[in-house]
C-alpha cells in the first residue's frame, strides 16, 4: 500500500491555511433575503395573537410568517435513516411554544437592518403556562410537554407522550438481583452529566432559492444532506423530487449539524415568496436554540467476587430529552450498549434499562460519542469505585474482567469481537504515564497534590442493519478520476481518506482522485456522516467501486487491444497482454472511451453493514491539584487507540487530540445553566467555558492496531471514540489527589474545594 496507513496531507490543507476555503455564508446570492426568528421568553405557552401589522410597514420586509401560515404536518429534525426511531413532534411554527427560545415568527427581509427592526415591533400575545425544567420530576408529571393528538412515531419504541416519556426499554440475561446477592462487593452509584454545546466554529447556516424548474434548492453547512432533503419536504408537505440540498464546506459539526436546526425557515421562506432567502445563526441562538448533548442521570450497579471477577452488572438511563425528542431514543440506548460490554462478557447477569423524557428546556440532539460518553463516564467511574473497595489496583481489576478478541458481547447486540488489542492500550498508557511509580498521586508538599487516574472505552462503527453508503467512481478523458460521495466532510477529513483508499485500490496517486462534495441531486445515496459511519463503511464502499471500474477499464483496454479479456490486466497506468508485449495506457483508454465507444467507465457501488465492529481505547491522566482552591492542571494525557488499521496516521491523531480536548472540557468546564424560567444563562463564550490549548498541557496518542476482518484494509472508525475517556480519568484522578468523588460534570474547582471541605469536616 502506497497511500493507506500513510500520512497523507489533506486534500483541502492548503486552502485552509492560505485562507481560501469557502463556506456556505461565502457562497450565498447578494440579493438573499435575510431571515431571522422571533423566539418565545417563555419555557412553556400558547400563542394567541401576533399582532405584526405595524411591523409589516418597516421598509424593506417581504414577510412575517406564524403558526397560521406554516403547514401542520409534523416532523423530527433529526437527521437519521428513515424510518426515524425520533418521534414527529413538531412543526416549522407551532402555536404551542415549548421552550425559552422557541420559534414563534419568521422575518424575511432585503437586509439586517430592517428585519432586526421589524422584530422589535412584532407584539405577541401569550397564555404562559406551567413549565416542567427538571427532567427528573418529567415522568407522571401534571405538566405535559405534547398533549397534541397527531404526535407519532414511526418505529416502536414504548412512549407515553401523556406522561412525557418519548420511549422505554429493557434489555436483561440472568437474574440479577439474585447474582447481586451471591456477590462479596456490590456497587451502586448515580450520576448526573449536563448538557454540552458542540460549539463549532461555524455556527448553523443555510440559503435556499428555487432553480428554473421551480424546484427548492437549499445550501446547507450540513452533516446528513439526504436526510435533509427528507425533513424539508416532509416539513414542506411536498414531494422529496422537488427538494434538492448541497453541502458545501463545514466549518465543524460534532453531530449538531445531524439535526436540521435552521435550514427549515429559509425554506419556508422561499416556497411562499419564491426568492432567495439565507439564515446565519448567531452564536447566541448556536448556544440556546441548538442541539446539545443530553443530560442524563445514570444508575450503575456492579457486584464481584472475592478475587475481583464481575458476576453481575446494571445500568440505568434517565435521559433529558428536552421540549422535542430527536435522537433520545438512539442516544440512550448507546449509554448501556456502547459501554457494558467493555466487562459483561463473562458475567452470569446483566440489565440494561432506560426512560426518555420531555421537559421545557432545549431539545437536545448528536454529540460525539452519542450517549456513549455519559454510560462510560458512570461504568467506569463505578469501575474504578468498585476497585478501591476491594483494595485493587484500578488497572488490574480492568484487566480481569475486560472484553478480549474473540468474545461474544450480549450487551452489544450479540455481535462479536473479531478484532480488539483493548489489553495491549492498558498496558500502553500504563507505561506512557509512569503509572506504577504515580499511582495513585504524590503530595507536592506546597498544597498541590499529582495524581493519575485511568479508563478505557469503546464505541461502534456506522449503525448495523441501518447506515448505507454509496461510492460513484468515473474515469476521465487524460484519465484521471472524479471520486463523488454522499458522506460529507466537515473537517475529519474523509475525502482525503476515501482518496488513499481509491489510490490503492486502482494503483494511482492520491492526487489523481479529486473529489467532490455532496449534491442530492447528483451524489450517490448515504446514510450522512454520523455514527463513525464514513471510513469504516464508504470506505468498504469505496473498494467495491473500484473494483468494478478496474473490471470495466480492463475490459476497455482489451477491446481497444483486440485481445481476450483474460488475457488482460491493469497496472493503474496502463491495460497490458500478459502474454505478449502490447499495452495501452489509461490516458488513450479514458480518451478513446468517450469517443465511438460504447465502454462506460463509471462505477457506482453500495454497501450496508450487518455489524458494527468497536474501537476501543484507553486513556491515563495526570493532573496537579491544588487543595485549597480546588484547580485542577492537567499535566499529561496518555492515550492508546485501537480503530483497526490505521488509515492515515497523521489524522487519525488529531482527530483523537481534538476529541480529547472536548471530553476534557466536558469533564471540567462545560455546564450549560438555566435561571427559573428556564432560560439559558451562558449564551456566549464570555460565560459558556470550553479549553483552549493552553489548559491542555501535554496529549500524546499511541496506536495499538487491530485488524477488524469486515472493515476496508482491517479499519474500524475513531471519530467518536476519542471522546469518552477524560470523565471518568480525570474523576479518577480527581479523588486520587483530593479523596473526593464527583458524580456530577462538570468537575469544577468549587465542587472540588467544598468536597475536601466536608471531608476535612467530617472527619
Amino acid at each position: 500500500m502506497k497511500f493507506v496507513n500513510n500520512r497523507v496531507m489533506k486534500k483541502d490543507a492548503m486552502s485552509l491555511v492560505t485562507g481560501q476555503a469557502v463556506y456556505t455564508d461565502d457562497i450565498a446570492p447578494k440579493d438573499a433575503l435575510i431571515v431571522k426568528v422571533l423566539r418565545s421568553p417563555h419555557a412553556h405557552a400558547i400563542v394567541k395573537n401576533v399582532k405584526k401589522d405595524i411591523a409589516l410597514k418597516v421598509p424593506g420586509i417581504e414577510c412575517i410568517l406564524t403558526w397560521e401560515d406554516a403547514p401542520k404536518t409534523r416532523f423530527t429534525t433529526a437527521g437519521q435513516t428513515y424510518p426515524e426511531l425520533s418521534p414527529y413532534d413538531r412543526k416549522i411554527l407551532d402555536e404551542r411554544v415549548r421552550y425559552v427560545g422557541d420559534a414563534v415568527a419568521i422575518v424575511a427581509g432585503e437586509n439586517e437592518k430592517c428585519v432586526d427592526r421589524a422584530l422589535k415591533m412584532i407584539k405577541v400575545e401569550y397564555e404562559v403556562l406551567k413549565p416542567v425544567l427538571d427532567f427528573r420530576e418529567a415522568l407522571d408529571n401534571k405538566v405535559v410537554v405534547h398533549p397534541e393528538e397527531d404526535w407519532e412515531v414511526k418505529v416502536p419504541i414504548s412512549p407515553d407522550v401523556k406522561r412525557n416519556l418519548i420511549c422505554h426499554d429493557v434489555l436483561e440475561e440472568g437474574d440479577v438481583e439474585a447474582e447481586f446477592a451471591k456477590c462479596k462487593y456490590v456497587i451502586e452509584e448515580t450520576y448526573l452529566t449536563k448538557a454540552n454545546q458542540q460549539t463549532m466554529m461555524e455556527t448553523f447556516r443555510a440559503y435556499t432559492y428555487k432553480d428554473a424548474y421551480g424546484r427548492l434548492v437549499c445550501v446547507a453547512s450540513t452533516q446528513v444532506p439526504f436526510h435533509v432533503r427528507r425533513i424539508l419536504a416532509t416539513a414542506l408537505d411536498t414531494s422529496k423530487s422537488n427538494i434538492r440540498v448541497v453541502k458545501p464546506r463545514i466549518g465543524g459539526g460534532f453531530g449538531a449539524k445531524q439535526s436540521v436546526i435552521n435550514e427549515i425557515f429559509p425554506a419556508l421562506v422561499t416556497w411562499k415568496t419564491g426568492k432567495p432567502a439565507k439564515i446565519i445563526y448567531s452564536r447566541k441562538e448556536s448556544q440556546i436554540v441548538s442541539s446539545p448533548r443530553h443530560q442524563m442521570q445514570i444508575t450503575v450497579k456492579l457486584g464481584a467476587d472475592e478475587n475481583g471477577k464481575l458476576k453481575a452488572a446494571s445500568l440505568y438511563t434517565l435521559s433529558n430529552a428536552g421540549a422535542f425528542g430527536d435522537h433520545t431514543p438512539t442516544t440512550i440506548g448507546l449509554t448501556g450498549h456502547k459501554s457494558l460490554p467493555l466487562y459483561t462478557s463473562h458475567v452470569n447477569a446483566f440489565k440494561f434499562a432506560f426512560d426518555g423524557v420531555y421537559s421545557n428546556t432545549i431539545p437536545a440532539g448528536a454529540y460525539r460519542g452519542y450517549g456513549a460518553t455519559q454510560g462510560v463516564y458512570a461504568l467506569e467511574t463505578t469501575m474504578n469505585k468498585l476497585a478501591l473497595k476491594m483494595n485493587m489496583d484500578p488497572i488490574e481489576f480492568k484487566k480481569k474482567n475486560l472484553l478480549k478478541e474473540g468474545d461474544y458481547m450480549p450487551a452489544y447486540h450479540g455481535e462479536t469481537a473479531n478484532s480488539c488489542t483493548l489489553e495491549k492500550c492498558l498496558d500502553k498508557v500504563k507505561e506512557m504515564i509512569n503509572w506504577d511509580e504515580k499511582y495513585p498521586c504524590k503530595d507536592l508538599g506546597n498544597g498541590k497534590v499529582r495524581s493519575v487516574g485511568l479508563a478505557v472505552a469503546m464505541q461502534g462503527s456506522a449503525i448495523s442493519n441501518v447506515d448505507v453508503a454509496s461510492v460513484t467512481i468515473k474515469v476521465n478523458d487524460d484519465g484521471f478520476y472524479s471520486m463523488m460521495i454522499g458522506a460529507t466532510d466537515m473537517g475529519t477529513g474523509c475525502d482525503t481518506i476515501l482518496a488513499q483508499m481509491a489510490a490503492d485500490c486502482l494503483d494511482t496517486h492520491v492526487d489523481n482522485i479529486v473529489v467532490y462534495g455532496v449534491d442530492t441531486d447528483i451524489s450517490p445515496y448515504d446514510s450522512g456522516s454520523y455514527a463513525s459511519s464514513t471510513t469504516y463503511l464508504t470506505g468498504n464502499a469505496t473498494i467495491k467501486t473500484c473494483q468494478i471500474l478496474r473490471e470495466k477499464i480492463i475490459a476497455a483496454g482489451a477491446d481497444m487491444l483486440d485481445i481476450k479479456l483474460e488475457d488482460a490486466d491493469f497496472d493503474g497506468e496502463k491495460v497490458y497482454s500478459v502474454k505478449e508485449e502490447r499495452s495501452i495506457s489509461l490516458k488513450d483508454i479514458a480518451n478513446n472511451a468517450m469517443c465511438y465507444s460504447n465502454h462506460t467507465l463509471t462505477a457506482t457501488a453500495k454497501e450496508k453493514t450487518p455489524v458494527s465492529p468497536p474501537p476501543y481505547m484507553a486513556g491515563a491522566v495526570e493532573i496537579e491539584l491544588d487543595k485549597e482552591t480546588g484547580h485542577v492542571e492537567i499535566i499529561d494525557y496518555a492515550t492508546c487507540v485501537d480503530c483497526g488499521t490505521v488509515i492515515n496516521p497523521a489524522l487519525a491523531t488529531v482527530q483523537t487530540e481534538g476529541g480529547l480536548v472536548q471530553g476534557i472540557g466536558m469533564a471540567l468546564y462545560e455546564d450549560v445553566q438555566y435561571d427559573n424560567k428556564g432560560r439559558i444563562l451562558n449564551d456566549s463564550f464570555m460565560q459558556y467555558k470550553i479549553p483552549t490549548r493552553l489548559d491542555m498541557g501535554k496529549i500524546r496518542v499511541e496506536f495499538e492496531s487491530s485488524y477488524e476482518p469486515t472493515g476496508p484494509f482491517g479499519a474500524k472508525s475513531i471519530g467518536e471514540l476519542v471522546i469518552n475517556t477524560p470523565s471518568p480519568a480525570l474523576c479518577h484522578a480527581i479523588y486520587n489527589a483530593s479523596g473526593v468523588w464527583i458524580n456530577e460534570l462538570p468537575m469544577t474547582s468549587e465542587k472540588i474545594a467544598m468536597g475536601i471541605l466536608k471531608n476535612n469536616i467530617e472527619a
